[in-house]
């Protein structure tokens, strides 16, 4: 299986960015760690060993990028406005940066959003944003609204809320969203799953009846137990990715 590693100073973040590269070609997937996960966790976790058939056969290509949510979205010595600027910085650089290397190695046009956790919420929120770019979610035990209180789960902005916040926040900006936007993603392949004893099993109800709402098919899948963890993403990777 052909794997690369990638490193160069982010403009947009102001800092050096790493990624690895899992493939030669298929449908490139923008893999999003969680919380307090980096660039070499989904390789750590053994879930590339689990989709490895796919990527050889030159099904699937993995872009594994890293994260900076401890510089963003869990940064609580910053206040919540420029946790979530810093947070928009990070898009910026996956549009920017990574977008146009993943174009420069694989014409494929079909780009998949996927992570696991927090992960899951980059996945999504990045991929309801913009839909143009994608043709496909596949997201696991997230949570899609930050300000959602929930078990020892908080509020992450502290009740602070701002336009910024509303539109990277998946279950309040999409109920607004129509034109061409909701045409995309009625085109889009959108998978989602949790487990049954998961704090954010409601969320992702919420979450799958405004796409129910928006005529965007989807489908929610409902795992064991809290379903929360590498061994229950192994078994899900071949099945959804």
């Amino acid at each position: 299986m052909k794997r690369e590693y990638h490193r160069w100073f982010s403009p947009h973040l102001n800092r050096e960015m790493e990624l690895l590269v899992f493939g030669h070609a298929g449908a490139k997937v923008l893999v999003f760690p969680t919380r307090d996960g980096r660039f070499y966790e989904y390789e750590n976790l053994r879930l590339v060993d689990t989709v490895a058939h796919k990527i050889k056969a030159g099904q699937l290509q993995l872009y594994c990028v890293d994260s900076i949510d401890h510089e963003s979205l869990y940064c609580f010595w910053k206040t919540p406005a420029d946790r979530i600027r810093r947070h928009i910085q990070f898009e910026e650089y996956i549009l920017h940066e990574v977008f146009p290397l993943m174009s420069s190695k694989n014409p494929h046009p079909c780009v998949i959003a996927h992570g696991c956790s927090l992960g899951a919420f980059h996945a999504v929120n990045i991929a309801l944003r913009h839909p143009q770019r994608f043709r496909k979610i596949s997201a696991f035990s997230g949570r899609y609204d930050l300000t959602y209180h929930v078990e020892h789960f908080r509020d992450l902005f502290d009740g602070y809320y701002d336009d910024n916040i509303y539109f990277n926040t998946p279950t309040h900006f999409l109920p607004q969203l129509n034109g061409s936007a909701q045409k995309h993603l009625r085109t889009m392949e959108i998978i989602l799953t949790i487990g049954k004893e998961d704090p954010f099993l409601q969320n992702n109800h919420d979450l799958s009846q405004i796409l129910v709402t928006k005529g965007i098919a989807h489908q929610l899948y409902e795992w064991s137990d809290r379903a929360h963890r590498g061994y229950y993403w192994r078994r899900m990777a071949p099945l959804y990715l």
